[in-house]
């Protein structure tokens, strides 16, 4: 059995074990939920068991008893699959009023009307991502996000041992535990896989009806064509057609929709401070997937292909720091936006905490585009100060280089192997 490798996330679900009654731990296939859950679990049913087909046909009332009893923690592993769980863990919950009874994971997002009594104050929600660099044991964590919300100063030159071939390898490899610490051919399988079983079958079981592969395939090269822009539902839809298939717009959405109930892409939206004119501001979502393998495996590309295109690398890389934001900040209940305005200023990322405190972060590989980004944070810190709005908490370039070190001017420049919660 492979050696268990801790994630950010085991310390979250404690405290929301210690909080909830049940917590509902949601995120993409593969990234190891169940695996997680387990370690905390101390009884578990996985409702997927073919076993349990014959019950199933009973009714519920023939199964809820093997579902619900058993030592709490109890892991329900995918639960959706027999939705009327939902009401039966909140039911046992407010019966019971106890901390910590289940654990509820799911791959999908549910049907609203399968949490239409939402459990609130009862059932906590949380996502789970694809491993970041930190989980993966290929950051150093020197650089601590906690710490830099806390004095947003850097007291050591903390340097990164990553080289932008091995960069290359881990974009199109991804955060998949499956994937970590395999060789490079099977490593880079795991991707593939993903692309094809939702092509073949993933999205037509959430969205209830039969999906065109070759459709869902060119869906998704088209969103990695555009990965970490602006590009709007019209650009990827006249790209899918210019393959020849056809390709509406309630086809989009439809097809878009069930994708982010697989948390397959999670695009990011805008952030409009109260500055200038509204209508300055870019409201559109920024295109991401949930980890940059899988913009990789839809344009059928490899490490050296990416070597060879630095300039889209660049985009992936932006994939990548956001991926591993999302990890790093979860436990100070962090989300992430950004922003742009049409007279051409703007910032990749903010990164927003739960207290309200934020931090304004650009994504460079290297060179001199980190004074590029540097200097758009800077205007974006100024334009704030002249509104009389809060300041953020630091200024940050992330980048593929090697030191880490902060400038005359306060932007801190961080390699991203350097980075960690």
């Amino acid at each position: 059995m492979d050696k268990y490798l801790p994630r950010i996330l085991d310390n979250v679900l404690d405290e929301h074990l210690q909080t909830f009654g049940a917590v509902y731990m949601r995120g993409p296939k593969w990234v190891g939920k169940t695996t997680t859950a387990l370690q905390k679990a101390n009884s578990s049913i996985k409702l997927q068991n073919p076993a349990l087909d014959e019950l199933r046909e009973m009714g519920f009332s023939f199964i809820s008893k093997r579902i619900l009893e058993g030592k709490n923690p109890r892991l329900i592993d995918e639960w959706q699959l027999i939705p009327q769980t939902w009401d039966a863990v909140r039911y046992q919950v407010d019966e019971q009023a106890k901390k910590g009874l289940y654990i509820l994971t799911g791959s999908t997002v549910p049907p609203d009307d399968e949490t239409r009594h939402s459990g609130t104050g009862r059932i906590s929600w949380i996502t789970m991502y694809p491993m970041s660099l930190f989980e993966s044991n290929e950051s150093s964590g020197a650089v601590s996000l906690s710490l830099l919300f806390a004095k947003a100063t850097l007291v050591n030159s903390e340097q990164s041992s990553m080289t932008v071939e091995e960069l290359a390898f881990i974009l199109c490899r991804g955060g998949w535990p499956n994937s970590v610490a395999r060789k490079e051919s099977d490593a880079l399988l795991i991707g593939q896989q993903y692309i094809t079983a939702l092509a073949e079958s993933d999205l037509s079981r959430v969205t209830d009806s039969r999906k065109s592969p070759q459709r869902i395939l060119n869906l998704l090269a088209s969103y990695a064509r555009n990965v970490s822009t602006l590009a709007d539902n019209r650009t990827i839809i006249q790209d899918v057609e210019s393959t020849g298939i056809s390709f509406s717009e309630s086809t989009f959405h439809e097809y878009s929709n069930g994708l982010k109930r697989l948390f397959v892409i999670e695009d990011i939206p805008a952030w409009s401070p109260n500055i200038r004119s509204k209508t300055t501001i870019r409201a559109k979502a920024k295109r991401e997937f949930v980890d940059p393998s899988l913009a990789v495996a839809a344009l059928g590309l490899s490490p050296s292909r990416l070597l060879d295109d630095l300039k889209y690398m660049g985009f992936l890389f932006e994939t990548l720091c956001i991926r591993d934001l999302r990890v790093y900040s979860q436990h100070l209940g962090g989300f992430i936006s950004y922003y742009h305005d049409r007279y051409g200023l703007e910032c990749d990322c903010v990164l927003h905490l739960r207290d309200g405190r934020f931090a304004l972060i650009e994504f460079k590989l290297g060179g001199k585009l980190i004074d590029e980004g540097a200097t758009h944070l800077l205007k974006l810190k100024s334009l704030l100060e002249e509104n009389n709005l809060q300041a953020p908490s630091f200024l940050m370039v992330i980048t593929a280089g090697k030191f880490a070190y902060q400038r005359k001017d306060g932007v801190l420049i961080v390699p991203l192997a350097t980075l960690g919660p």
